[in-house]
């Protein structure tokens, strides 16, 4: 009789044991489709636009690791979105810079040309209208080469061309060909290179370009009458200073200063792409160093470059 009624008590364990799993089994099945179907309906509504909705889930669900995947995909598809239409924006009003920057000089270049030609002027100011056309001509070409330059970094096509090199040789050569024009715009000017050799893996061109970039946002924006450039090592750093006794800058432009297309007020938007310190910061980066700006308002800007040494 014992043995009898413990098998009574275990046949019904076991049935309930096994109806207990059953509707387990069946609870946990309604759970993942009904999750399954918050998916397909979360996937449809990011599929319309609506890159906010996330699928809830307890980590002990069956369904807890797809649902966190899906989740991880919509806001990877979500930020991906979020920049292209950030750089669409950006590339619309590049495109409405362009228009403007482009078509003005030109059209003004053009009446020059057409006044001289025409016989509209004559003598000295004739001679004045072509002088002036020629450098309305550099202006305009300085803008179109920091277009290719901002295109061809955005694009990957920016060619490095990385080699050991005396990086004091190379900044005096530069700056050589800036000496007539600091004289020209009436600039005060102190250069401040060692006769030490540093020697750095940089592109020659790259950081030629970014060192033009830099002394010709201080002559075009700084409203300054001095310029000064130093070179000096800080550690195993070679470290470039750039500053100018211009206007400066206040606080709260000076943090979007190498943004595309930002442009300061107070004067300093007046010339310019919007699009020099921006491929500066590009081509700074591109070369493994840094760059920061400071100012203050009133008293001038300073911008500090540190480049690795090739032995530090």
């Amino acid at each position: 009789m014992h043995t009898e009624t413990v098998a009574v008590i275990a046949q019904v364990i076991t049935f309930v044991i096994a109806f207990v799993s059953v509707v387990w089994a069946v609870f946990t099945v309604r759970r993942a489709k009904k999750q399954i179907l918050e998916m397909v309906d979360t996937l449809e509504d990011v599929k319309k636009g609506n890159g906010n909705r996330r699928i809830l889930s307890e980590t002990h669900e069956l369904t807890a690791p797809l649902a966190y995947s899906i989740n991880d995909l919509v806001l990877s598809y979500e930020s991906r979105i979020s920049a292209y239409r950030r750089m669409e924006e950006a590339n619309r009003q590049l495109m409405t810079s362009l228009s403007h920057d482009v078509r003005t000089p030109l059209t003004t270049l053009i009446g020059y040309l057409d006044a001289a030609h025409r016989g509209i002027v004559c003598g000295k100011e004739r001679d004045d209208y072509i002088e002036t056309a020629r450098w309305k001509a550099h202006d305009l070409k300085e803008y179109i080469d920091v277009l290719f330059d901002w295109f061809k970094l955005g694009s990957n096509e920016f060619s490095m061309n990385i080699s050991t090199i005396d990086l004091t040789e190379l900044t005096r050569n530069i700056l050589t060909s800036w000496i007539p024009i600091f004289e020209d715009a009436q600039l005060d000017f102190t250069i401040d290179i060692p006769e030490q050799p540093f020697r750095v893996r940089i592109d020659p061109d790259g950081y030629m370009r970014i060192l033009n970039n830099l002394i010709q946002n201080a002559i075009s924006h700084s409203h300054g009458d001095k310029i000064g450039i130093a070179l000096s090592k800080q550690g195993g750093k070679i470290k470039i200073l750039l500053c100018d006794n211009g206007i400066g800058i206040n606080k709260e432009d000076l943090k979007h200063i190498f943004e595309r297309l930002y442009k300061c007020d107070k004067g300093r938007s007046e010339k310019g792409s919007g699009l020099g310190l921006s491929i500066v910061r590009q081509l700074v980066g591109k070369l493994n160093g840094t760059i920061r700006a400071d100012s203050v308002p009133g008293e001038g800007t300073v911008f500090t470059l540190f480049f690795p040494l090739a032995d530090g």
